[in-house]
Order: C-alpha cells, then sequence, then structure tokens
C-alpha cells in the first residue's frame, strides 16, 4: 500500500478510467534539439490534449470518481487557466455545473475557453489567499465539490497517466522530466515512473522567479512560493501538501532556467519542432538545454510538454 497520496494501482485504474476521453497524445522527437542537447529526446506531447493541456486527464479522472449525488451538485476549483478549462470540460461532459474562480490576472485566451465550456467563471485578486478565499465561499454558497488543481489523489492519479502512456511508447528511458508548478503532474509522474521504470532519474524544472520546488528541494522542507514573478503562469503556485512528499522522495533535481531561457526554447519548439507550447510547457526543455542539466547522467529523455495554450495577442517574441 502506498504511503503517498496515490499509488501506482489509483494510476493504472485512472487510465483505464479516463480512456476514450482524453486523447492518447503522440511522442515526437525532433533532430535538431537532439544535437543542441546531445541526447535523445522523447517529447510526450500534452500541448495536442483536449483543452491543450495535460490537466484534462486528472480533472476527468476526479469528476468520473465522484458518486452521482455528489456529482449533481457541482465542481469548484481555483485555477490561472489550464486546470479551469479541464475541469469546465470535465464537468460538461458528465452534465454538471462548474464555479471556476479565476485571477484577474489569467490570460484572456484561458477565460475564454473557460466560458466557452460553460463554466460560471468567478473573478478574484491574484494572489493564492484570494483564490482560495473565494473558493471557499463559492463551496459553502453551492455544495459544489473542490477538485483542486493539484492536491487532490485522484488528480495526482489522472495526471501519472501520461507518463505511463510516454513509457509505454518509447521503452526504457534514463531521465524522466516534467514542470513543476503544484507538482500534480511531477507527483504522478514519479509514482508512474519508480513503478514502470525503477531506476530512471526524475527532474524537476521550474523558473527562476518561481523557485519554491527548488528551494523546497535544497531545504529538505516545504518553502512556500512568495512573490511570484515569471512569464510561466501556470508555474505561479507552491507545492501542496500531498504533492511535496512525493517530490521530495523521489526527484534527483529541480533545474531552474530564467524566463529568456523559457522564451528561447518556446521558439525552438514552434520553430523545428512546429508545434506550439506555451511558456510553462517550455521549462522542461529549456533545463534540458542548459549548463544545470550537464550533471544528469543518461542518453535518453523523456519529456512531458505541459500545454499549448498561447495568448497570441502577448507573443513573448517578435
Amino acid at each position: 500500500m502506498s504511503s503517498y497520496a496515490a499509488s501506482f494501482d489509483d494510476v493504472l485504474i485512472a487510465h483505464e478510467r479516463i480512456a476514450g476521453r482524453v486523447h492518447r497524445t503522440p511522442v515526437l522527437t525532433c533532430g535538431t534539439l537532439n544535437e543542441l542537447s546531445g541526447r535523445s529526446l522523447f517529447f510526450k506531447c500534452e500541448n495536442m490534449q483536449r483543452v491543450g493541456a495535460f490537466k484534462f486527464r486528472g480533472a476527468t479522472n476526479a469528476v468520473l470518481s465522484l458518486e452521482d449525488a455528489i456529482a449533481s451538485r457541482g465542481v469548484c476549483t481555483h485555477s490561472s487557466g489550464n486546470h479551469a478549462q479541464a475541469l469546465a470540460l470535465a464537468a460538461r461532459q458528465r452534465g454538471i455545473p462548474a464555479w471556476i474562480v479565476m485571477p484577474t490576472s489569467a490570460p484572456e485566451v484561458k477565460r475564454r475557453a473557460v466560458e466557452g465550456y460553460g463554466a460560471t467563471i468567478v473573478p478574484c485578486e491574484p494572489t493564492l489567499e484570494a483564490r482560495e478565499t473565494t473558493c471557499d465561499g463559492v463551496i459553502n454558497d453551492t455544495g459544489a465539490t473542490l477538485v483542486h488543481p493539484y492536491d487532490d489523489p485522484r488528480v495526482i492519479a489522472g495526471q501519472g497517466t501520461a507518463a505511463r502512456e510516454l513509457i509505454e511508447e518509447v521503452g526504457e528511458l534514463d531521465v524522466i522530466m516534467a514542470p513543476v508548478g503544484g507538482g500534480g503532474l511531477m507527483s504522478g509522474s514519479c509514482i508512474t515512473t519508480r513503478a514502470m521504470l525503477p531506476d530512471a532519474t526524475l527532474v524537476g524544472a521550474e523558473p527562476t522567479g518561481a523557485d519554491d520546488a527548488a528551494r523546497s528541494l535544497a531545504a529538505g522542507e516545504l518553502v512556500p512560493q512568495t512573490g511570484p514573478d515569471t512569464i510561466c503562469d501556470g508555474l505561479l503556485t507552491s507545492l501542496g501538501d500531498l504533492t511535496w512528499p512525493i517530490l521530495r522522495d523521489h526527484l534527483q533535481q529541480i533545474i531552474t532556467v530564467d524566463d529568456s531561457e523559457v522564451i528561447d526554447a518556446m521558439r525552438l519548439a514552434w520553430e523545428r519542432m512546429k508545434i506550439i507550447i506555451e511558456p510553462s510547457s517550455a521549462t522542461a526543455l529549456a533545463a534540458v538545454l542548459s549548463g544545470g542539466f550537464s550533471s544528469i547522467v543518461g542518453e535518453r529523455v523523456g519529456i512531458i510538454f505541459t500545454g499549448g495554450n498561447v495568448d497570441l495577442a502577448h507573443l513573448p517574441f517578435n
């Protein structure tokens, strides 16, 4: 029995539960990026997932896990965008209401998408305290069930299905990497990788302007996120009580990259791979291309591209 919030058995159950509702996204390679990194890179393209992000996996698993009587009262969350869209669509598919607390700083493209999926947006100030307080108010008023963006066992298990598909498709990998925000995807990836590839190295990537996970790993204790400042709008949140122990026990390293490196990596993916990824998604590629990756041993590297929801009116490059 796993001592963590979710086990590999939970990932397997989630994978079966969400099958047919989520896309089995492709794994792509790129000769140019292999040359630049000096490794063989395999990209799990969750930017091609429904709603344009891996978040649809966890949200769908969470919504489908609810008993009918509870589900009928709806679901609620707070999110800057991708989880918001994911939960809105998952709720619509099940025919239940969804309330999404979104900070006023959330990209317009993500707000429009949430509205398009039929959810009710409740605006709040762009602070974690405001998000949580507003969400609590909605739940008290409606009886909706909270589906936390990452600190939820059902969400962690759902996110772990991406790594399972990656490993099933490409086989042995020496390293598996993903960006770290709240840690839901990385936690699920750790659980899956340890079960399927126990000798693989797990590495996270973070922007220097929101490096609470790197600081937590260095300190050996959870260090809250304060005043994040980065272009990576999906990585602004602190680790959670459920995700932190998993990352603490399984990650070898978290590599931090600055926003200029993120933008360069994002542009490389657009130009060389001909796919759209958002800044948060580009952090793992930026990390592999950085000097910080030189100490990581392994030729075959799996990278999860987390999302592709970019506000085309505000591109970070000319």
